[in-house]
């Protein structure tokens, strides 16, 4: 591994080339903050998928490049005197020193949750005037609700037990099939939002990711279905041809496999 020394050479490297390409670059040059937004988030999706496939090398080229677009905004930044890399960095120094009294000041905790509950009362005392203002708008749905529960349970607003949190699954799914059965399709979907919020919720307690439990059963069906439709070739047949019976005796391969 590199030295510290070998580090920080290496970051002074990239913002030494992040300058030649500003000042150089013809599409470069060019880039604004706003037309890089899509870039990046881009780039943080394939670093999810890197991190899913347990991929280490890949993990470290996705890295690379959003640590690129990182220095990128802060070179951006520094053409008008806004801010620079030093600001990015000394600012969420600051805030990492701020939050974690119990390292760096005399608060005493005793567990992660009372790390966070700490974490959302510091918030507020920040001067948000909202637990849930840190949740950006442009979350993807199912990671807002995930950062939702998150957040509003960090100041108690919380179930105590598991159990409980089944039982407003269970409770949901009976009020969507009320609304099913009613074919009122505006109160249909009101409902189906109710059980994945439940669901999200349950997930919660039950410790896993619900983004990456659904992204793992994505993987699955697609593995399971390619194979199903690379046997269909083989057999010189197109699935519009084949019968669900005759589909479902390679899926059943598939998932042995």
């Amino acid at each position: 591994m590199n030295s510290r020394k070998d580090q920080l050479q290496a970051i002074d490297r990239l913002l030494t080339i992040m300058e030649e390409l500003r000042g150089q670059c013809p599409w470069d040059k060019k880039q604004t903050i706003q037309s890089l937004r899509h870039l990046t988030i881009e780039e943080t999706y394939e670093l999810g998928d890197a991190i899913l496939d347990n991929d280490l090398q890949e993990v470290k080229k996705e890295l690379g490049d959003l640590l690129l677009h990182i220095v990128f905004y802060a070179k951006i930044g520094s053409e008008t005197d806004a801010f620079d890399i030093g600001d990015v960095a000394n600012e969420i120094c600051e805030k990492l020193i701020h939050r974690h009294p119990h390292i760096y000041g005399d608060v005493k905790v005793e567990n992660e949750e009372e790390v966070k509950r700490n974490w959302e009362k510091l918030k507020l005392k920040e001067g948000k005037s909202s637990v849930l203002e840190g949740v950006p708008k442009s979350l993807p749905a199912l990671v807002k609700a995930s950062r939702i529960q998150d957040k509003v349970a960090g100041v108690g607003f919380d179930w105590e037990e598991p159990q409980q949190v089944f039982e407003k699954v269970q409770e949901e799914l009976a009020e969507l099939q009320v609304e099913v059965n009613s074919q009122n399709i505006d109160k249909i979907e009101s409902e189906f939002g109710d059980v994945l919020f439940s669901m999200i919720n349950y997930a919660r307690f039950l410790k896993i990711n619900p983004e990456d439990a659904l992204e793992r059963t994505n993987k699955k069906f697609i593995k399971r279905f390619q194979y199903l439709e690379s046997k269909a070739k083989a057999m010189g047949k197109s699935l519009e041809d084949m019968t669900l019976a005759e589909m479902d005796v390679f899926w059943e391969e598939a998932k042995k496999k």
